[in-house]
């Protein structure tokens, strides 16, 4: 915003001095400083006035005052004219900087920047005052984006009348009585204004102006051009402006008084009198309280009324506010001044101080036709059917590999946890293959590794012992091992459910260990990329199958654990497995969070993982040799007393790895985690839903997961209905996204999977269709670009 300030003269004169007051402050606001002070007595300017007037009627010019015959260009008059110009201006530079006015000066270089746009006001029922060239006072010079113009003390702000709507900005150009001059240049330049209605008046009568005045489309600007000049009367201090309308009829502002005030009233905001000594006008225009009067101070020369008028509408119409828009046409014609001497002095601009000065684009913008407001109930209709689209194709499968694999770039994000304090990993690695224990192993642990295994570990009182190691022999020639895996009700067991298609008879359990104390090891991958994302807990094996185990091995060791606690374990009335106050809900067979079909068999779980970034934030290991060799640490010993021990491998060659949603970006042996740390994932998972708080991974009913893919695909086209522009539009959508992804993550964290992929297509989707709707209504970006004016 541009700055406003307003020089107040007060009562006075040249021989008495004049009280000065200074107004600054925002455009459009009130002032923020006024400050008093005066200006003394200079009676020369009057007299240096009157000489420089003097020697500029002298040179004679061909102007719209009347049509001279000849050109006067003798050299003494136009050095006449320039000395009386520059006395004129240095009187009134000392002036301005006498030291009773000095304070104000200060204020004003304090408060006001060069760079800043400012329109100069100068208040003065005065009329030298007001002919006075106060452009070429040092003061304003260092500011180069300011403009002097003129104020009458009485001013008030218009009263429009609501109008009928304008489709281009309306021009009334009248071309008055043209003898001896050429104002053919004006209409030519009118005629290339973009967006405007130019209704030109040649040579009009006095009634067909006046019928025209009173339009009821109103105007805004008024344009003269052709003869016109200002009488004073004989107290010197009144004016009054007359234009020629043709060779017979001429009138003042006063006889078109009562058409004036009601084309003001109908929007009438610029008037522009491209045409000689047009202060008489001005001043009577002001009474009328017409906003802006552009004129000639002076008698104005045809061509540097021509050139004026060029310079003036490449500017405004060009961009440029109409205070900047005379002050560069203004600056052009000293280009002129060897010719026509202050040509630059004349332009000026009476203003009205309760209005703000229309620039062109403003008007341009309210000639557009309106914005046709997309209506929230269409943006809420548009939704609903993308969001009943996306669930359709959701719940046919199709975005069921995609969820899954933003389910698994979800579960990657989130913080690791630290390694379960309840359990022990026991594994065998490819060195402990070779150990002299295993000399005569069957398999992957010998009887002989298997006794010192399990003597050692009793030794540290574990709550539960888990055999992940497939045994399907007797034991031959160790009794103790034989009589420890009968005995034991710490011990249990694993064996295989048969698979149809790639294992028809699995692998039955060890011979000695008592059914009730066997766990099956069956493990879940899907199909689509092999990741383990379930877990399930129990199902009816196949008659035929070798392995008749119903439960998992991970079951089996947690619900032991839990059991010594005292927590028991139950089934609710809905079929879901509790475990102390803890439920764990069973996944649907047709649909589940992102699952649409599944084999459905037995009790499945989601299978929350503990966040690992490698297979040692899961739980403590060991390997074989570390427990046969003693090289357990000794603060590891003190801790193993009432652990879960799971005795597994861990040796690549053995080919038990499985691929978990932390798998992606691994490379190598990192791919996969071994068998065994995948049953300790699953023992966590209960154990720690149990005791530690941690909430096992839910999913919304349908109708919950509906609403939640509406709501974003609502948002979505709300986004798009509110923003306009493209820059503001583009980034509100990311932030949008954004906010639906971290939303998704945050509330993974608490243990949700929700719907993320068919979210954040309907969000897409329905702020893509509620673009392309916006732009077949009628607006003005789609508009024909607007056209700039050129003028050879």
């Amino acid at each position: 915003m541009g700055k406003l300030v307003v020089l107040k003269f007060g009562e006075g004169s040249f021989e008495q001095g004049f009280p000065v007051t200074l107004q600054i402050g925002e455009d459009g606001d009130r002032p923020a400083v006024e400050l008093a002070g005066r200006l003394p007595p200079q009676p020369e300017i009057p007299q240096l006035y009157r000489k420089w007037q003097s020697a500029y009627y002298s040179l004679g010019l061909r102007s719209r005052l009347e049509a001279a015959a000849v050109q006067i260009t003798n050299v003494c008059v136009l050095e006449d004219c320039y000395n009386a110009a520059e006395s004129l201006s240095r009187s009134l530079n000392n002036w301005l900087s006498s030291p009773s006015f000095l304070a104000l000066r200060d204020k004003f270089l304090e408060k006001l920047m060069p760079a800043d746009a400012i329109r100069v006001i100068l208040q003065t029922e005065d009329l030298l005052l007001q002919r006075l060239p106060w452009h070429r006072c040092d003061l304003f010079a260092r500011y180069p984006q300011a403009e002097i113009a003129l104020s009458t003390p009485a001013y008030e702000e218009i009263a429009l009348k609501t109008t009928s709507s304008r489709t281009q900005i309306r021009i009334l150009a009248i071309l008055g009585s043209s003898a001896g001059i050429d104002i053919q240049a004006d209409r030519n330049l009118l005629e290339t204004l973009p967006g405007a209605d130019v209704k030109f008046l040649v040579e009009p009568s006095r009634q067909e102006l006046d019928r025209q005045l009173w339009s009821t489309q109103g105007w805004d600007i008024l344009f003269f051009a052709g003869h016109s000049a200002s009488q004073t009367t004989a107290s010197q201090n009144e004016v009054t402006g007359r234009i020629y309308l043709n060779q017979t009829e001429s009138l003042t502002i006063a006889d078109l008084k009562h058409a004036l005030q009601t084309a003001v009233e109908n929007g009438l905001s610029v008037a522009i009198f491209n045409s000689c000594d047009g202060l008489g006008l001005a001043r009577d225009l002001a009474s009328l309280h017409i906003p802006q009067v552009v004129f000639m101070r002076e008698p104005v020369p045809d061509r540097v009324a021509q050139e004026f008028l060029k310079s003036f509408l490449q500017a405004f119409a060009g961009g440029k506010s109409l205070y900047l828009s005379v002050r560069e046409a203004r600056e052009r014609l000293q280009g002129w001044e060897s010719e026509y001497p202050a040509a630059s002095w004349l332009p000026v601009i009476y203003q009205n101080l309760a209005e703000i000065p229309p620039t062109w684009q403003q008007w341009m913008q309210r000639l557009r036709p309106p914005r046709q407001r997309l209506s929230l109930r269409r943006v809420c209709f548009t939704s609903t059917i993308v969001t009943a689209a996306v669930v359709g194709m959701r719940l046919l499968g199709l975005f069921q590999t995609i969820e899954l694999q933003a389910f698994d770039q979800l579960m990657r994000l989130r913080p690791i946890e630290k390694a379960d304090p309840r359990l022990l990993l026991v594994t065998v690695t490819e060195e402990d293959l070779q150990l002299p224990e295993q000399n005569q192993r069957k398999g992957s642990l010998s009887d002989l590794a298997l006794e010192k295994l399990l003597q050692k570990l009793e030794q540290f009182h574990p709550q539960v012992i888990g055999l992940d190691i497939y045994r399907d022999f007797p034991v031959e020639k160790l009794p103790s091992l034989k009589s420890r895996l009968q005995k034991s009700d710490r011990l249990f067991a694993i064996c295989k459910v048969s698979d149809p298609e790639f294992d028809p008879r699995g692998v039955q359990p060890p011979p000695e260990v008592a059914p009730e104390r066997i766990g099956f090891s069956d493990v879940i991958a899907d199909p689509d990329d092999n990741i383990v994302r379930r877990h399930l807990l129990n199902f009816d094996p196949p008659l035929t199958s070798r392995c008749s185990a119903n439960t998992a091995l991970s079951f089996q060791l947690a619900h032991q654990y839990l059991a010594a606690k005292g927590i028991e374990t139950q089934f609710t009335p809905n079929g879901n497995l509790q475990l102390g106050n803890v439920v764990f809900p069973r996944l649907q067979p047709f649909h589940t969070g992102g699952y649409q079909r599944i084999d459905p068999k037995g009790y499945q779980l989601l299978l929350n993982y503990r966040p690992f970034d490698s297979v040692d934030d899961i739980a403590v290991a060991v390997t074989l040799g570390d427990i046969l060799s003693d090289r357990i640490p000794p603060n590891l010993a003190r801790t193993l007393k009432d652990r879960i021990v799971l005795i597994g491998l861990a040796a690549p060659s053995t080919g038990d790895a499985w691929s978990t949603p932390y798998s992606i970006g691994r490379q190598g042996l990192q791919k996969q985690i071994p068998g065994i740390y995948l049953q300790a994932q699953m023992v966590s998972q209960l154990l720690s839903a149990v005791l530690d708080g941690r909430t096992p991974l839910w999913v919304l009913p349908l109708w919950g997961e509906i609403v939640w893919i509406w709501a974003w695909s609502l948002v979505g086209g709300v986004v798009v209905w509110c923003w306009r522009s493209p820059a503001r539009l583009g980034l509100s959508v990311c932030l949008t996204i954004a906010a639906l992804y971290g939303s998704s993550w945050i509330l993974l964290l608490q243990g949700g999977w929700l719907p993320l992929v068919p979210a954040a297509l309907a969000l897409v989707v329905t702020g893509g269709r509620i673009a392309v709707v916006k732009r077949s209504l009628p607006d003005s970006s789609n508009l024909p670009p607007k056209p700039t004016l050129k003028i050879d």
